[in-house]
């Protein structure tokens, strides 16, 4: 896959120009010659015989940035004088920070903020402890836990490393949905030592948002904290995803004409997302009507009597495959209808595309390198997806999240379930109206005025059919 000049290695070169020896143009042209790309030219001084340009363009590398500056270096008439990286500046000092909702301006203030006047709340919460959801930040709050051994596309790099991506998660929770959001990276990696911890500071939350624990721990952690926690806990690398891709799913299967219930779908990682988005496309009916499902792992087609099954393993291999097709991948997919991909880069190719039926869908949702490039999979396929901004019809779960706690915190709930999720995927698919409907636009921008609350509304209304029908 060619690499594309990314935000993400972001760079600004402050340079000084010798007036007559050098020109924006030149600029510019030694900046894209060298395959990076210009956001910004901003002139900070000028003088009589010099110009002071910062100028800022995206790489596609740190080692690309640096080879970008160098060119500039060797440009007669410029100096370049500092150069910093766009994204270490926005992570320095954190991305977040806890502020007062009240002014402490004066002994009052500090009385009723702080002793002796707290000292009245604290009684009232001993006296009726649900009066903790409306008299602190509890009820607005939520725990984004840790141990930081399957962050992102990094793998195992521990609890201080994953902090940054904790905090980024908090700042998206405030962005989308007004919801403080505090990360917490545990230092241990022992499940009995997580459980134990977010048991111990769960008082002080209305919801545990688990992120970037590794399989298979991971659903032993959730199912144990569920089982003690009397508020939800949603692990969002199954849950986020699952609703996403069952949202973009929806959207794309209306593109090409075809029910869920109906088409042949394969696919492809059986780990910690690929089982949840499995249970919620099985739970919204795939595989219910003339179609099934098949799913694949590095070691083949899952099936009943597939030696070593165990744990969700065993659950997926007897919940799909009802035909007992045996193979690879590439069997598995031959005549599918719907392929989701939530697994390893470089898996498939056309090729591969070519024997699925007409009107296929491809979901390539590894990260940052999908199962197949995009735009080989678009030669056959009718739509695709991938987890990537820089292409169309990116799964992303911060369609999800946000909405998800905003809707569980407002109606008090203390599990979610699979009809919680659903209706968080049909809340995100139905913001496509049928005349923006097409094969690049199945899903709607996490930026999009309304996705959020309509996600939200539909959660607050899941949870109130699920207590009256209870």
């Amino acid at each position: 896959m060619v690499a594309v000049p990314s935000i993400s290695y972001s760079i600004t070169a402050r340079l000084e120009l010798l007036v007559g020896k050098a020109s924006v143009g030149e600029l510019t042209a030694a900046v894209e010659g060298a395959g990076g790309m210009i956001t910004a030219l901003d002139v900070t001084g000028s003088g009589s015989e010099r110009l002071q340009i910062d100028v800022t363009c995206a790489a596609t590398s740190t080692d690309h940035a640096d080879r970008i500056v160098d060119v500039l270096r060797e440009l007669p008439g410029v100096d370049v004088h500092k150069v910093s990286d766009r994204t270490f500046l926005m992570h320095l000092g954190g991305v977040i920070e806890m502020a007062s909702k009240h002014p402490i301006r004066n002994r009052d203030d500090l009385s009723l903020v702080y002793t002796p006047g707290v000292a009245r709340i604290c009684k009232a919460i001993v006296d009726n402890p649900e009066d903790a959801r409306r008299l602190t930040v509890k009820r607005n709050a939520i725990a984004v836990v840790t141990d930081g051994s399957a962050v992102l596309g990094l793998g195992n790099i521990g609890a201080a490393a994953a902090l940054p991506v904790m905090e980024g998660k908090a700042a998206l929770f405030k962005r989308f949905a007004g919801i403080d959001a505090w990360p917490l990276c545990l230092d241990t990696q022992d499940a009995d030592e997580i459980v134990r911890t977010v048991q111990a500071i769960a008082p002080g939350f209305a919801g545990i948002n688990l992120e970037d624990i590794s399989a298979p721990r991971c659903f032993e952690i959730e199912k144990r904290l569920r089982d003690a926690l009397d508020i939800p806990v949603f692990h969002d690398d199954q849950h986020g995803t699952a609703i996403v891709v069952l949202a973009a799913l929806t959207n794309a299967l209306r593109v090409v004409g075809k029910a869920l219930p109906d088409v042949q779908l394969v696919m492809c990682g059986a780990g910690a997302a690929g089982t949840a988005v499995l249970r919620l496309l099985l739970h919204a009916g795939a595989g219910s009507g003339k179609g099934s499902v098949v799913v694949t792992d590095v070691d083949g087609i899952l099936h009943r009597e597939r030696p070593g099954l165990d744990g969700e393993l065993r659950w997926v291999a007897e919940n799909t495959n009802p035909a007992d097709v045996r193979g690879d991948l590439r069997a598995a997919l031959r005549g599918a209808d719907v392929f989701v991909g939530v697994s390893a880069p470089g898996l498939l190719d056309a090729d591969d595309v070519a024997t699925m039926s007409d009107d296929a869908i491809v979901f390539a949702l590894a990260n940052p390198d999908p199962e197949i490039e995009p735009g080989e999979a678009r030669r056959h396929a009718a739509v695709v997806a991938t987890g990537r901004s820089d292409h169309p019809n990116q799964i992303n779960n911060v369609l999800a999240f946000p909405g998800v706690f905003r809707g569980l915190l407002d109606s008090h709930s203390r599990t979610i379930t699979l009809d919680v999720l659903r209706a968080a995927a049909s809340a995100i698919a139905a913001v496509v109206t049928d005349s923006e409907l097409n094969a690049d636009y199945v899903i709607p921008s996490v930026f999009h005025p309304e996705v959020h609350d309509h996600v939200a509304q539909s959660v607050r209304d899941a949870v109130r059919t699920g207590r009256e029908d209870g």
